[in-house]
């Protein structure tokens, strides 16, 4: 069974995902994103990445593929291809 995370976007940054453009998604050092993205220090490990262009159960959605996350200023998501749903 797949391990997905979950991520909600604004069309900007759904579009530049998408088009393959972008490929680091970035999420504030707080402790909601660490405790999403990592467990006993170390990051989860996940094999895709949905995002949701918005929060309607109709809203556009694409599979990424996860890279890793690393730490800087920010958790760095990095990302994949594009994959087809």
């Amino acid at each position: 069974m797949d391990k997905i995370l979950y991520l909600t976007l604004k069309k900007k940054w759904f579009d530049l995902i998408s088009s393959g453009e972008k490929k680091i998604e970035y999420r504030e050092i707080k402790p909601y994103w660490t405790k999403r993205l990592f467990d006993n220090g170390n990051s989860k490990k996940f094999d895709f990445i949905i995002f949701k262009n918005g929060y309607t159960k109709n809203s556009p959605k694409i599979k990424v593929e996860f890279l890793g996350i690393t730490k800087n200023k920010m958790y760095e998501i990095l990302l994949g291809g594009v994959l087809k749903e």
